[in-house]
Order: structure tokens, then sequence, then C-alpha cells
């Protein structure tokens, strides 16, 4: 039995070893303009060592878009269990670990962006869609029961709730990084983008209940690091 354990370790060592492999690519070269023997040459493999973990090289940015996601949760993940916060101000928090995460990770994400809305990534976009629904969901519904024990959240089900503020943070997710690439073309401000983003933050206090100015999705330093 242990030598079949330590192939399983080794084979997801291996594996690991591509998904930062690709993650660096992307950062230093863009998705687009690095090649599978560009992977090989960082990692020191065989074209047939990486097709026995990825058939392609969208299931490679799959495999680094997933593994980055899993990240960005466990680094918002402590907010949600701290006894010391209220529910309103977990929800913050929350967003801004959230985001703080991400902006940590600036150079890989705007190269990232490049390509994340192209047809081609379509497929990829609707599985890290599903697996951040996955991973957030119960955070989020988390926070939410918590409110409506505190009796600051108006809500009956938490779960489906839950569910539907994660679609509105999602779409902001995904709007966010098209002001990003408008932004960089010249076609949108950074007022734009303020009002844009305020907005769902406003859909979001509404659907919970909440006073308005509650809920701040992203804080105005970070808006300005991005579209400043």
């Amino acid at each position: 039995m242990a030598p079949r354990r330590l192939n399983r370790i080794a084979h997801a060592a291996r594996r690991d070893e591509f998904i930062e492999a690709g993650r660096r690519l992307i950062q230093t070269r863009g998705y687009e303009r690095f090649t599978i023997e560009d992977l090989l040459a960082e990692v020191g493999a065989s074209k047939g060592a990486f097709y026995h973990y990825f058939d392609s090289k969208p299931a490679l940015l799959e495999a680094v878009v997933e593994r980055f996601a899993d990240e960005v949760v466990a680094a918002a993940a402590s907010v949600v269990t701290d006894p010391r916060l209220p529910a309103v101000a977990k929800l913050e928090r929350y967003f801004a670990a959230i985001a703080a995460r991400k902006t940590a990770e600036r150079h890989f994400l705007e190269e990232l962006l490049r390509v994340w809305y192209s047809d081609e990534n379509a497929i990829v976009r609707e599985k890290t869609r599903r697996q951040t629904i996955r991973l957030v969901a119960p955070h989020i519904a988390a926070i939410i029961r918590q409110g409506i024990a505190e009796g600051t959240i108006a809500l009956v089900d938490p779960d489906e709730m839950a569910r539907v503020v994660l679609a509105l943070l999602l779409d902001a997710g995904d709007e966010a990084g098209e002001l990003y690439l408008a932004q960089r073309n010249g076609t949108v401000t950074l007022d734009a983008v303020r009002r844009r983003v305020a907005s769902y933050g406003t859909a979001i206090e509404r659907l919970l209940g909440l006073q308005p100015g509650s809920v701040q999705l992203v804080d105005d330093e970070t808006l300005q690091t991005w579209f400043g």
C-alpha cells in the first residue's frame, strides 16, 4: 500500500510543478505568448509528461485559475469564523480580503485578463464560476445566518440568498475585469468604475435589507490601484 500512496503524492507534486510553471509563464510572458515547449523547458519535462496531466493548454489554464481561486477563498475564510466580528463587518471584510489577495497578484491577473474573456476560454470561465459558487456560497450563507440571528439581516433562507448574492458578486467581478480592459483602452474613467462598483454594493444592501452604505465591495485605494 505504501508505494501506491507515494505514487499518488509524487503524481500530485509533479502536476503542481506544471501548474506553478504555467502561472509564472502567464505572468512573465502572457498566456498567448508562451508555448507548451516553453512550459516543458520551465519544468524540465517531456511533452508526454505534460499530456499525462493535461490534455491541452486551456486545461492547464483551468488548473492555474482553479488553484488561484482556492488561494483567494482561503485568504478570506478566516473572516467567517472570527467570533469578534458582527455579520455586516464580516461581509465587508470578506470582500476586502478577496480584493487584497487579488491585488497582491495583480501582475498575474493583468496578464490573465488579456485572454480571460475570449471565446476560447468560455468553458474555463464557466467551470471557474461553478467552483467559486461551491467554495464561497457556504461562507456567504454563514454570514447571512449570523446576521439573521443578530437581527441585522431580514431573511428566512440564507442558503438560497447566498447564491443570489454570490451571483451578483460574480457578475461584479466579471464587469470589473471588462472595465479594467476598457480603462486600459481609454474608454472608461475611474469615476465611472466607482459608480458601477457602488451600484453592486447598493444592490446587495437592498437584497439583505441593510442600511445604505453598509457594504463596500472594494475600497477606493484598491480601485485607484487598478484603475487610477
